[in-house]
């Protein structure tokens, strides 16, 4: 069977965007190999020279492709038009070469994301999130009456998998109805993460001037949280207003690692579009004082005052409360062409000191991250601590001299052990915490930590290692992951979390979360996709999987040059 015809997505219903469009494209291809036939059998290189798409050889999407508008004049238009013929072409190629294996797995993660959307869209539009099962949108409190949360986090999604007509609705949206003037309690972090960093990437994306003025006015709003007696900013702030604070079970209103060290690839790319270094400023800042204070055993705790700029606990964590510190560490190096030594620096200084103190290996021969409280070790890994495997793979290169291997080497092995912990469950996905204690091996051995909300840390890894490796073991566990999601995550109007991955029978927790449209389905996508879209050397993830392009050494400091790209 060539595709496999999902429940609850009808041909009827999806246009000519996936099975009639796939008709559509065997049909293309047969015309083009019947006129161009002996095209196809000549080398990548001449072949696409012939066909007029050599530029775009070293990526799919590529920064600055526009060759006739003005970097800062350019519009959508143009670029998306060439994503839609390389799209077609990638496509096409596949057909061609009878490699109807990863066509299947490629086109299903585009059905996926589109069943997610249209069942958002059909019953939560404008809402941040969908409740799938009782059919109706909903708010929270995270972004301080900011709305269209899954809007903003999958434009770029949207557009990288060339469903154009729900990009240019999720474009009016943000156009007409994103208001930035409210005036409740946000969270500075995932504020940062799914707002700037979606309107960011859909910017460099698509050239469409919209997101531009939306980031820059939502970016201004964040600056008054650094005004505090270190320059450390506080984790909520009113957008109104403009009045921060620490958030209320953070110990002796700490600032928490993960949250004030997890902005400066956003903050970095608002000063080059803007030219205003203040954005820089501020998290250069944040950098002088970690590098300034003791670090227990080269670790870095989770809670900082931002008051005194002392540490007020010595817990240390790579999953929730530090893990995008880390990754952004590592991903500030590569996204300044690897001339921000300092970042560097900071990193491998870092993971010298987690693989001394951190990293384990179980009974079971399984290698994983424990926490640290004060030297006590505990040994448990949360889901969010498998983003690690890929960030420790992307960083192998540029290490110590003759450690790249070893890195690699590591990042396979903890992404393994991130697997177990899906292959041991029930439902193939894994659990919120899993330990490696009282004779349990990547297993949660706690009520508490048995529920699944669609993460995405453990595929996240999967599409790196593939990436840096092409073992084929992390597309087939990639494949596992879509089949439990199918199975046990997809509802009647979208995908739900499960409440427990070890029960047979699942129950839904009625939450589609807008980083399951932003990063799992983008990773997924990603993971059967070829190399060449969104090429690593290129762009650089951020944690909510936005991407957003290498500054490369040639472009000015006071804006951004996408002709430095070509």
């Amino acid at each position: 069977m060539v595709l496999r015809k999902l429940p609850g997505v009808s041909a009827s219903g999806m246009g000519l965007r996936l099975s009639q469009k796939f008709v559509f494209l065997l049909f293309l291809s047969g015309l083009v190999t019947l006129c161009f036939g002996a095209l196809f059998f000549l080398p990548d290189t001449v072949r696409l020279n012939s066909t007029g798409m050599s530029r775009y050889r070293r990526g799919l999407i590529k920064p600055g492709m526009s060759e006739t508008l003005s970097p800062e004049k350019r519009q959508g238009e143009g670029k998306m038009k060439r994503v839609r013929i390389e799209t077609r072409y990638l496509h096409i190629k596949r057909v061609i070469r009878g490699d109807f294996t990863d066509l299947n797995l490629f086109v299903l993660c585009l059905q996926m994301m589109k069943f997610a959307w249209d069942n958002y869209k059909r019953y939560a539009w404008g809402n941040n999130e969908l409740r799938p099962l009782t059919r109706n949108g909903h708010l929270g409190n995270m972004f301080g009456g900011l709305r269209g949360a899954s809007i903003v986090d999958s434009l770029d999604t949207l557009y990288i998998m060339g469903l154009m007509e729900e990009y240019e609705e999720a474009k009016e949206w943000v156009q007409n109805n994103l208001d930035l003037n409210s005036n409740g309690e946000a969270s500075l972090f995932e504020v940062n993460i799914r707002y700037v960093g979606g309107l960011l990437s859909a910017y460099y994306l698509t050239g469409a001037e919209i997101f531009k003025q939306k980031v820059m006015e939502l970016g201004e709003k964040l600056l008054p949280a650094f005004n505090t007696p270190t320059g450390i900013p506080r984790g909520v702030i009113n957008l109104g207003s403009g009045t921060s604070w620490s958030w209320g079970w953070a110990s002796a209103g700490s600032s928490i690692l993960a949250e004030f060290g997890t902005l400066h690839l956003e903050f970095l790319h608002l000063s080059q579009l803007s030219g205003n270094p203040l954005f820089t400023e501020k998290v250069m800042n944040i950098r002088k004082l970690l590098n300034k204070i003791e670090k227990p055993h080269g670790l870095y705790p989770n809670f900082l005052s931002p008051v005194s700029g002392n540490w007020v606990q010595h817990h240390v964590s790579i999953g929730g409360l530090g893990d995008s510190f880390y990754e952004y560490l590592i991903k500030s190096y590569l996204m300044s062409d690897k001339t921000d030594q300092e970042a560097q620096k900071m990193y491998y200084s870092a993971m010298e000191a987690i693989e001394t103190n951190l990293v384990q290996k179980s009974p079971g021969g399984l290698t994983y991250l424990a926490e640290w409280r004060g030297g006590i070790l505990d040994h448990k890994m949360g889901h969010l601590a498998c983003f690690s495997g890929g960030m420790i793979g992307i960083g192998a290169d540029d290490g110590p001299a003759g450690q790249r291997q070893h890195y690699l080497d590591l990042a396979a092995e903890i992404t393994h052990t991130c697997h177990e912990s899906y292959s041991r469950s029930a439902t193939k996905l894994g659990p919120e915490a899993f330990r490696f204690d009282a004779g349990a091996e990547a297993t949660a051995t706690r009520l508490s930590d048995r529920y699944y909300i669609l993460r995405p840390e453990v595929i996240e890894s999967y599409m790196y290692m593939w990436r840096l490796t092409h073992d084929p073991k992390y597309r087939e566990w990639g494949w596992e992951a879509v089949e439990a999601l199918e199975k046990h995550c997809r509802v009647d109007a979208g995908f739900s979390g499960i409440r427990d991955v070890y029960a047979s029978t699942v129950s839904h927790d009625n939450m589609q979360q807008s980083f399951f449209l932003s990063e799992t389905l983008k990773y997924l996508y990603l993971l059967f996709s070829d190399d060449d879209l969104l090429p690593l050397e290129d762009w650089v993830f951020n944690t909510e999987a936005h991407p957003l392009p290498v500054i490369r050494k040639r472009s000015s400091k006071a804006a951004f040059k996408f002709d430095s790209f070509l």
